[in-house]
């Protein structure tokens, strides 16, 4: 199955997902400057932002990057950033880019010329179909959604879940080992803003039983299928957080986690994600993290997300596999927490969780390998 086409249309929704990126997470304000740094294939999406942040008076700028590999970048974004003095609020620079996140070590030169006067975001899955899906919630209301679902988690040792396509997992935690990440949009200082957002996820220390992945896969390498698996799930079982087997109909993504869990660690869960971004309520074609946002559980198979002192293995294949909707039970409690029912919560977010904060380079540069 090929990927499908992706969405052009420029509706309601995609205009205010704009609005929500420009307000909510940029907090953009007349004073500040706006720098859209854009690969070929989001060149339509930067023009919008650009036309809608000129709209309201702010200065822009803009510039064009090849993915991955581009020489001559660090000399053109040079030739357009402005002096600190001459700015008169923040610089907010916004890359955006469909399957990667690239050139980070000239990004992150920049930033550091700016101190506290810059506001970084870096767009991945960059289409008109992320600022319909993924730019419902703001980032505080994504704060308050994971803070509620942190609370839960983080005193936890034992998760039963379920999904409506028959998935049935032991979940073990070992929180005093493992850390958690939360990806909920909020800048902090000297940090990127990594979009899209909402998500918390850790290490399970063991994972048995099976999972059946109806939503959609995501994987960091380039591939041309269409992602979404509801018509064709993909069934793992598991012990221990290894696979035992697996089967799918659909032969071409039977084959691609094949490949994928071939690599050197690629059988092994590394990661177990909940998606909290309420305003994804569809699974896209694209190869995205906008499908692993999704409100619902994910298993990443292969490289997971800590310290390699704490989890001393290193690959660099991550398949993440997806569903639908989840219920979970939390220690015995005969009360779940459940997809359906997300809700920002009135809790702090606990300041003992790690920010996702990608300060490198990702995503879609090659296939996976045998």
């Amino acid at each position: 199955m090929t990927a499908a086409p992706a969405e052009t249309t420029v509706d309601a929704r995609v205009l205010r997902g704009v609005d929500t990126l420009l307000d909510g997470y940029a907090q953009l304000r007349p004073t500040d400057t706006l720098l859209v740094i854009y690969t070929p294939d989001c060149r339509d999406q930067a023009s919008l932002l650009l036309l809608t942040a000129r709209d309201r008076g702010v200065a822009t700028a803009a510039v064009g990057m090849a993915p991955v590999e581009d020489p001559g970048f660090a000399d053109r974004l040079a030739a357009v950033l402005p002096s600190r003095a001459t700015l008169t609020g923040r610089l907010v620079l916004i890359t955006i880019e469909r399957d990667t996140m690239s050139h980070a070590d000239v990004l992150r030169r920049a930033v550091d010329t700016y101190g506290d006067q810059i506001l970084p975001l870096r767009i991945i899955n960059g289409s008109w179909e992320f600022f319909r899906l993924a730019l419902g919630p703001t980032p505080t209301e994504l704060s308050a959604i994971n803070a509620g679902l942190l609370h839960r988690f983080l005193d936890a040792k034992h998760l039963a879940v379920t999904t409506s396509s028959g998935s049935e997992l032991e979940i073990t935690l070992d929180n005093d080992r493992y850390r958690w990440l939360s990806n909920r949009g909020i800048w902090r200082p000297g940090s990127f803003v990594i979009l899209p957002a909402g998500e918390v996820a850790t290490y399970p220390a063991s994972v048995t039983g099976r999972l059946v992945a109806d939503g959609a896969f995501n994987v960091n390498k380039a591939v041309q299928l269409d992602a979404r698996l509801g018509d064709h799930p993909l069934t793992v079982e598991l012990k221990d957080s290894d696979v035992v087997s697996y089967s799918c109909t659909d032969e071409k993504i039977a084959k691609l986690f094949e490949r994928c869990i071939q690599v050197d660690h690629g059988s092994h869960v590394g990661e177990l994600g909940f998606g909290t971004n309420t305003g994804i309520d569809e699974f896209i074609g694209m190869n995205s993290h906008i499908n692993e946002r999704h409100p619902g559980i994910h298993l990443g198979f292969g490289q997971h997300g800590q310290l390699l002192d704490v989890v001393d293995y290193y690959t660099d294949i991550h398949i993440d596999l997806i569903t639908s909707d989840v219920t979970i039970h939390i220690d015995g409690d005969p009360v779940p927490l459940t997809s359906h029912t997300l809700a920002p919560s009135t809790l702090p977010h606990p300041t003992n969780v790690s920010d996702e904060d990608i300060d490198g380079d990702c995503c879609g540069a090659r296939t996976p390998h045998e």
